[in-house]
């Protein structure tokens, strides 16, 4: 694991991005930004899955004004992502978002650029820049051939240079792409040139078995790499699983502590239990808990307690049986059909004591 890239800090709302804060999760909401209940309910739901920061889509005035209600409902930053329209992005400012997420070049005009750093200025807030491989410009498309990772990072370096001429740098990066390779080494050179804070995701990775492979594998090398200072996982499903999956990511490269490991071996011929089912049940009654610790589940004594001697708890099937052991010392054993309940009240007396 290299030493994290170190980078600038921003605040977006009570949330540090960059320099030396945690390295924070994020999501989108799915719902019509104007249907204010059903917003703020997602929001508040990510929330306590551990989501640091929101962002929500604003394609109409109704959205811009809805930020303020929504904003007073959640507990966590908000940002406005806006296309095309710079008028939408002021008004979002106005109406409370903690950042605004902008491709500069598609807003228009540097007068219009100007207008919404001006109120960006005004209302202390950063701005995201945010380049897709699939919206490039066209002249950088002629000059490389394809959306390559160094058209991407020219296009954001020519937006970082708008953004600079205008006496602005209360900015954080991502150079996001479909591709897996391309999304890497676009935030591998772009590291290598500035200091702004990077905001790390492979976009359109897909539904939740490819996308979660496709994002696991671009954030979790760069992260390993030392680059990123805050992720997004973008899943073509709920928004609760983006942020799970973020959470995983960051655990499995010790860069986060929250919730609970689950540890569980792969099925055999020597398993004697049902344990898929069991680990199914142990992880959703697990789900809630946002102590750090580490369970396992295991089919069998040969890859119980000696291998999973590390976690704080866990189980090892026997036939129809299974053994409860804590740091690799087993401590009872019980019914099968007592395994779920048995274990989850050790759980609880770690948590509680």
């Amino acid at each position: 694991m290299k030493k994290r890239r170190k980078t600038r800090k921003i605040t977006v709302g009570n949330t540090a991005v960059g320099g030396d804060s945690p390295i924070s999760v994020q999501s989108m909401t799915n719902t019509k930004t104007y249907d204010i209940e059903n917003t703020v309910s997602q929001i508040l739901k990510l929330e306590d899955a551990g989501c640091d920061i929101i962002r929500v889509a604003v394609p109409d005035e109704d959205s811009a004004i809805a930020i303020s209600k929504i904003k007073s409902q959640v507990h966590i930053p908000i940002v406005a992502d806006i296309q095309f329209d710079h008028r939408l992005a002021i008004e979002s400012i106005k109406y409370g978002a903690d950042a605004i997420r902008i491709n500069p070049g598609n807003i228009g005009s540097k007068n219009k650029i100007k207008q919404v750093v001006d109120y960006a200025k005004d209302y202390k807030i950063p701005i995201r820049i945010g380049i897709n491989s699939g919206s490039v410009e066209k002249d950088l498309i002629q000059k490389y051939g394809r959306p390559s990772a160094e058209a991407m990072v020219e296009s954001a370096l020519r937006h970082i240079n708008i953004l600079e001429d205008m006496n602005f740098s209360d900015i954080v990066l991502s150079l996001k792409s479909s591709d897996v390779i391309s999304g890497i080494m676009a935030y591998e050179m772009i590291a290598d040139k500035t200091d702004y804070p990077l905001h790390l995701g492979i976009t359109e990775a897909g539904t939740f078995m490819a996308g979660t492979v496709k994002s696991a594998i671009g954030l979790g090398v760069l992260l390993y790499e030392g680059i990123g200072d805050t992720i997004r996982v973008s899943l073509t499903g709920e928004p609760l699983d983006e942020v799970r999956v973020g959470i995983e990511i960051l655990k499995s490269l010790n860069l986060k502590e929250y919730g609970v490991t689950l540890i569980s071996c792969p099925t055999c011929a020597r398993t004697e239990i049902d344990l898929i089912n069991i680990a199914k049940k142990v992880e959703e009654q697990l789900s809630s808990i946002k102590q750090p610790l580490k369970v396992a589940v295991m089919g069998c004594i040969v890859n119980g307690p000696g291998e999973a001697k590390e976690a704080d708890i866990g189980i090892a099937g026997g036939k129809k049986r299974v053994a409860i052991f804590k740091k690799g010392e087993i401590i009872k054993t019980v019914p099968e059909e007592d395994a779920v309940s048995e274990l989850m009240h050790e759980i609880y007396d770690i948590i509680n004591s």
